[in-house]
């Protein structure tokens, strides 16, 4: 499968960019549980239930209280 957009040769920068970012934020001071949602938000913006299912995954194991809707 052919990606949509490859962002590396698009934007060579931006990865480390992004890192750089992570790292900062990581250091805030910011609670994990409250670290873990924006990426969840991020993958339901972009449709990508594999993502999703990881960000909840680490959100969950980062301590993010559960909306109850889970079997």
């Amino acid at each position: 499968m052919e990606p949509r957009l490859d962002a590396y040769k698009r934007v060579p920068g931006a990865l480390p960019a992004m890192r750089c970012l992570e790292h900062l934020v990581r250091g805030s001071g910011l609670e994990a549980p409250l670290l873990e949602l924006a990426p969840i938000r991020v993958s339901q913006m972009n449709r990508c239930a594999y993502c999703l299912d990881m960000h909840s995954k680490d959100a969950r194991a980062a301590g993010t209280a559960s909306s109850g809707c889970t079997p």
